[in-house]
């Protein structure tokens, strides 16, 4: 698009209209129980590896195979590969797994689309450069020797807090998926697929196997791999009994009640396949539970079968409430009403994992998820915040100590060095990345600036109320300080939960303001003139995922609905709405909208592990528009 220019009037009076059409389809997606949801979509190791399961427990379902064959082979590009995220480079771990996929759902080697793949493969080393926990399900059918995989004994488990490498030095979502693939790697189960992927094996040997330099980390680690592989060929057996026990109960006891663990496939996954291999049958309720819960994650249409790694209720009706605010929604209107209300009785009063560090910590916030009360997060806890804040609910008095509540836990996460995590504070030892194991994202949860900044607004707009709900303003002065430590040299901010430094601005900036920043601070001037220096030719924003492992890439890739709506948060935060920038962006939102007042967006704009797991939030890209616009329509009016 070549970006139209617009008079100023007639820009306002066109936002006002594409607002409105918006609006409308923002309020048209509510559930009738009061939630917003949009489909999470990441890439097809989600369906690979739900085949590779059914399989492995002796439930495959041909029609089941059939329909997940046809959308993996859906997504295969032209060149025979798959990647990450949408426009992404080829992947090899990705591409393994669906070829391998494919040829147990009966597709012959020497098909055209699957001699391209397995040339593609080859052509990158083989099976054998495949990530570690590729290989993990490879070692489960006979395809991979489970002697050529990292250690990582059960016996993990038992080491306790202040031990380096124990299980609470892992970040939550690693930590659940770990003490799972060590009962499931103690059993060294083979199970038989009744064919070979011989055509796609190069003879070379895997990345964590070649020798690393002399006196690195990583040749430590690898020394520390051979001691452990002695020691599970000839464990000590009480100490591996005591340890294997104690892994089958703490996953147990973190079973969530629709079935899954952690909300998030990978855990939920590999606990079922340990849980199986201690003994528990399919039949058994927390087999069953577990099974069950993975037919309100499935998707058919067309014929084809797709799955969700994760579910995002939580955080979809937070943001749509923020944005029908931002756009002028009655704060008693019934939707807002009812969302909200769904919100509150969405709060979790459990005491999870975070506790391990903070074990004084009453319990108090949200998660991601509708069920995930062992890891709530705080990026959920702040925007949740947020919008209660904008909504006059029935039960004020309940809504009221439920922010007070969450206020008290998320100052009591805050971590040493003033910023926020996800999901646990002080989570940062790097030790646990050097292990052979852990080739596969991240790891750890140190804090970022997108949750700092969420938790430094939503304290900041607390903080504001007579009534009072516990701020204390030197959290948020240290959090400010944070922010300004953790600032890039050109002015950006790194984005750990969405892509990357548009969303990390984006985010930061509001903020600042909040917090009383003014927008001449060099924080903030910095932070805009970055962004209005990479605003795309068509009057659009957005950065290519390939910006977290090549710098080149930031702030640089295809205008999109959402990073556009990101970039606009900020400027109109700095008082930037009425520029040239902040109007090509507005127009360019107009422009592209459709119309029943959506957006298209098949870019993938949300992070997982960055440079390895991307996911495409579907109600992203009308969300935000609606935030953006809302807010820009209110400055430009006030100006008027």
């Amino acid at each position: 698009m070549s970006g139209r220019v617009y008079r100023r009037e007639g820009l306002l009076n066109a936002a006002v209209e594409s607002l409105s059409k918006a609006v409308d389809r923002l309020l048209s997606l509510q559930a009738s129980q009061g939630w917003w949801k949009g489909e999470l979509e990441t890439n097809v190791c989600i369906e690979a590896e739900d085949l590779f399961l059914r399989e492995f427990l002796g439930i495959a379902d041909a029609e089941i195979t059939r329909q997940t064959a046809n959308w993996i082979r859906h997504t295969q590009r032209a060149d025979g590969t798959w990647p990450t995220f949408y426009q992404g480079p080829s992947d090899l771990s990705v591409t393994v797994e669906a070829y391998w996929a494919l040829r147990y759902a009966g597709d012959p080697a020497d098909a055209d689309h699957m001699i391209k793949a397995a040339a593609y493969i080859r052509s990158e080393g083989g099976l054998e450069r495949s990530r570690v926990f590729t290989r993990i399900w490879m070692a489960l059918f006979g395809l991979w020797s489970w002697d050529d995989l990292p250690a990582l004994p059960p016996e993990v488990i038992l080491l306790p807090k202040q031990v380096p490498l124990n299980i609470y030095d892992f970040a939550c979502w690693a930590r659940q998926t770990v003490v799972a693939l060590t009962v499931v790697g103690a059993h060294r189960p083979v199970r038989s697929m009744g064919i070979n992927i011989d055509e796609i094996r190069t003879g070379v040997r895997s990345a964590e196997r070649e020798p690393a330099p002399l006196a690195s980390p990583a040749r430590r680690f690898q020394q520390l791999d051979r001691l452990l592989h002695r020691y599970e060929n000839r464990p000590y057996r009480r100490i591996r009994n005591w340890a294997l026990n104690r892994a089958e109960q703490w996953i147990i006891a973190r079973q969530e009640a629709d079935g899954c663990w952690g909300g998030i496939q990978p855990p939920w996954v590999y606990s079922l396949l340990a849980l199986y291999l201690r003994g528990y049958s399919l039949q058994h309720p927390i087999m069953a539970q577990g099974l069950a819960g993975f037919d309100t994650w499935t998707i058919i249409e067309n014929d084809m079968r797709r799955l969700e790694c994760c579910q995002s209720p939580v955080w979809d009706t937070c943001l749509s409430l923020v944005a029908l605010a931002d756009a002028g929604v009655a704060c008693d209107h019934s939707k807002m009403v009812k969302g909200g209300s769904w919100l509150l009785s969405q709060e979790v009063q459990v005491v999870g994992d975070w506790a391990e560090q903070r074990p004084h910590l009453s319990p108090g916030g949200w998660a991601f998820e509708f069920e995930n009360s062992y890891y709530p997060d705080l990026d959920d806890t702040a925007e949740v915040a947020l919008a209660l804040r904008r909504i006059d609910l029935e039960d004020a008095n309940a809504a009221q100590k439920a922010l007070k509540r969450a206020v008290s836990w998320v100052q009591g996460m805050q971590c040493s060095d003033g910023g926020w995590a996800a999901f646990d504070a002080d989570n940062c030892s790097t030790l646990v990345a050097e292990l052979p194991f852990c080739d596969f994202g991240e790891v750890i949860d140190p804090p970022s600036a997108d949750v700092t900044a969420h938790i430094v607004e939503m304290l900041c707009e607390l903080g504001k109320d007579a009534d009072g709900y516990g701020v204390d303003q030197e959290a948020i002065q240290r959090g400010v300080r944070w922010l300004s430590d953790n600032q890039e040299a050109d002015g950006s901010w790194y984005g750990r939960w969405g892509a990357n430094y548009i969303y990390g601005t984006g985010a930061v900036v509001p903020a600042l303001i909040s917090a009383g920043v003014s927008s001449d601070d060099p924080l903030v001037v910095r932070a805009c003139d970055w962004l209005e220096s990479v605003q795309n030719s068509d009057g659009g924003w957005g950065e290519d995922m390939r910006s977290y492992v090549d710098l080149q890439w930031r702030g640089r890739g295809e205008s999109t609905p959402s990073q556009t709506a990101w970039a606009l948060l900020c400027l109109i935060a700095a008082g930037r709405a009425d520029t040239q920038a902040a109007h090509r962006g507005v127009g360019w939102l107009i422009e592209c909208q459709r119309s029943d007042g959506d957006w298209d967006e098949p870019w993938h704009t949300g992070t997982g592990f960055s440079g390895d797991f991307y996911i495409r939030y579907h109600l992203y890209r009308l969300v935000f528009p609606v935030m953006a616009l809302g807010r820009w329509v209110r400055a430009m009016s006030v100006d008027k």
